[in-house]
Formats: structure tokens, C-alpha cells, sequence
């Protein structure tokens, strides 16, 4: 009886060894285990630079949005109410589509105002009337050429440059024409999650440069009646 007592105790201690070196096999290799997940495999590739430009798109989206909301209630100048409903409007479906890109491939997201965007927005919720229009359209302004120059290093130089041609004449001004419209392709990556950023910035371009524009367009009208 003895000897049987002594032989079960050395089997279970033999079994426990067992099942602790399999268990550090799997930890030391997750394939031994069953396969890694989606979400893993997604984390892996997701590069610094796309986590960034998620980042402050989705801040940019959501800055447009809000400030939009307050050139639509308040502003004195129909072009400048104008604009601000198409900020909602367009900037609400940009960052829609951000964020559906960014959910696909597991990118952080970001929605809310940066200390930047903070601080303009408690400036221009000081200003009213014409005071209130000319500090906003300069500020859309400026905030729409850094977001085009973030977006313009996301996509296909050549047909960037072949859109701008066919979209300007002579002297750089821009011009509308019947043609159809050169299509703006994204800068081919093998990563995927690069990959579908960039084809959403080549989607969003033709967009933001519209805006930048009407911006300027408006900018110089502002001006115009404050020297006049």
C-alpha cells in the first residue's frame, strides 16, 4: 500500500511539471496556444506617424465642427454664417469617415479640442459682428492650410500636381472648368492601415482645398469693407 501511495504522489507531481512547462511554451509562443487576434495583428501595424495624423485630424475635424456652430449662430456677415454651416456640414462627414478608417485598423482617435482650439474658441466666443467674422475666417484660414499641408503628404504627388494644373490657369488663379476632374490618388503604401488613411486624405483633398479657398475668398472681402 505503501508503495502504491508513493507512486500515485510521483505521478500528480510529474503531471503538475507537465501542464507548468506547457503553459511556459505558450507564453514564450503564442502560436502553440491558438492564433493571435485581429486586433494584435491590426496593433502591429499601425505606425507612430498614422497615430499622429489620426490625431490631430480628428482634432482639426472637431475644431471646424465646433467653431463652425458659433460662426453659424453669431456672425454678422452672411458669407461668414454660410461658411460656418459648411464647416458642420462637410467636417462632421470628414471625421466620420476618419473615425470609421481609424475603428477598421484599430487607431486610436481623438474628438475633442487640443489647448489650441481651446484657446481660439474662448477668443472668439468674446467677438461679435464684424470683429467676430475677421478673426474667425482668419483663423479657418490658417487652420485649413495646415490641415492641407498634413493631408497633401498623404497622397500621389503626380496626380496632385496634374488636379492642381487642370484646376488653375496661367497665373495660379483658380478657375472652374467642365472637364472631368483629374482624380487625386493616394501615395501607395503595403501597409494596410497607411494604406486606408491615405486613401481617405486623397478623398478628403479636393475638399479642404474648396474650403481654403472660399476662406480666402472671404478673407479678402472682409477686408475690403474694413478699409472702405
Amino acid at each position: 500500500m505503501k508503495r502504491y501511495g508513493f507512486l500515485s504522489v510521483a505521478l500528480a507531481a510529474a503531471l503538475t511539471i507537465g501542464c507548468n512547462s506547457n503553459g511556459r511554451d505558450n507564453a514564450s509562443n503564442p502560436s502553440a496556444g491558438g492564433a493571435v487576434g485581429t486586433a494584435g495583428t491590426e496593433d502591429r501595424n499601425i505606425k507612430g506617424g498614422d497615430k499622429d495624423f489620426v490625431h490631430d485630424l480628428g482634432i482639426a475635424n472637431t475644431a471646424e465642427v465646433e467653431l463652425g456652430r458659433m460662426a453659424a449662430d453669431r456672425a454678422a456677415n452672411p458669407e461668414v454664417k454660410k461658411f460656418g454651416q459648411t464647416m458642420i456640414d462637410d467636417h462632421t462627414r470628414a471625421n466620420d469617415d476618419l473615425n470609421a478608417v481609424a475603428t477598421q485598423h484599430n487607431v486610436p482617435t481623438a474628438n475633442e479640442l487640443d489647448d489650441k482650439h481651446r484657446d481660439l474658441r474662448d477668443k472668439l466666443a468674446k467677438l461679435q459682428g464684424m470683429e467676430f467674422d475677421r478673426e474667425y475666417i482668419n483663423a479657418m484660414v490658417d487652420g485649413h492650410q495646415d490641415v492641407l499641408d498634413k493631408i497633401g503628404s498623404r497622397v500621389d504627388k503626380d496626380t496632385l500636381d496634374k488636379w492642381k494644373a487642370q484646376s488653375t490657369d496661367a497665373s495660379g488663379t483658380k478657375v472652374k472648368t467642365e472637364v472631368e476632374a483629374v482624380a487625386i490618388l493616394p501615395e501607395k503604401s503595403d501597409n494596410p492601415v497607411t494604406m486606408g488613411i491615405n486613401e481617405w486624405a486623397a478623398k478628403a483633398y479636393p475638399v479642404v482645398s474648396a474650403h481654403l479657398d472660399e476662406a480666402k475668398k472671404i478673407q479678402d472681402t472682409l477686408k475690403k469693407r474694413s478699409t472702405n
